[in-house]
């Protein structure tokens, strides 16, 4: 058991130093701090079943830390929530196979609704339809599942949010984001307490 799980912790770890690492996440951090910080618009985060809930987690941490960043499921979208994504906003699509019907819908419809509409997209391949369509494109690297099946997300996860969490990073240097600025926006818990002492030291 001890040896499986040190395997298992070898390829997460592998997949995540072999994450594609180009120009092309300076393009979409700029994309972004365009949009957002220049334009005062938003980021939109979409993603269907496990790339949504990575969607939500790197919305969320986006808002946490200076970046306004909301969360559109693509069903609701299809039912009148598309509604929450104005001309000023960016639109990040999370899809691992990058052929999701759902999310190649919102892509449709977004563009429908506000054709100047800029999208980036967070895929496992750079050639899948999704990525095609994009200003932006991040690619995991397309790993192998650890799942036993290759089919449940795991490894394509975790590389989905450690990329999230990179974006994150460079856009809070990019703006200077401080313990202050977080303490502003996270009042409540143990983080929220740390961030006003050190806003302090």
């Amino acid at each position: 058991m001890l040896n499986r799980i040190k395997t298992l912790l070898k390829q997460e770890s592998s997949a995540i130093l072999n994450i594609p690492v180009d120009n092309s996440f300076e393009k979409v951090i700029n994309l972004i701090y365009e949009a957002v910080h220049l334009n005062h618009g938003k980021l939109v985060a979409s993603g269907m079943g496990k790339a949504g809930q990575i969607a939500i987690n790197i919305a969320t941490t986006f808002s946490s830390t200076g970046t306004p960043a909301v969360f559109l499921h693509p069903s609701d979208a299809q039912h009148g929530d598309l509604g929450v994504i104005q001309s000023k906003d960016i639109l990040l699509l999370v899809s691992n196979s990058g052929k999701t019907r759902e999310i190649l819908e919102l892509y449709q419809l977004s563009k429908n609704l506000h054709p100047q509409l800029r999208i980036i997209v967070l895929v496992g391949h750079k050639d899948s339809p999704l990525a095609e369509l994009a200003d932006g494109v991040l690619s995991t690297g397309n790993p192998s599942e650890v799942c036993p099946l290759g089919l449940t997300p795991t490894t394509s996860t975790t590389t989905m949010t450690v990329i999230g969490d990179i974006l994150v990073v460079l856009m809070m240097e990019k703006i200077g984001f401080s313990a202050t600025d977080y303490a502003k926006r996270h009042h409540g818990g143990y983080l929220g307490h740390k961030s006003r002492t050190d806003s302090k030291g």
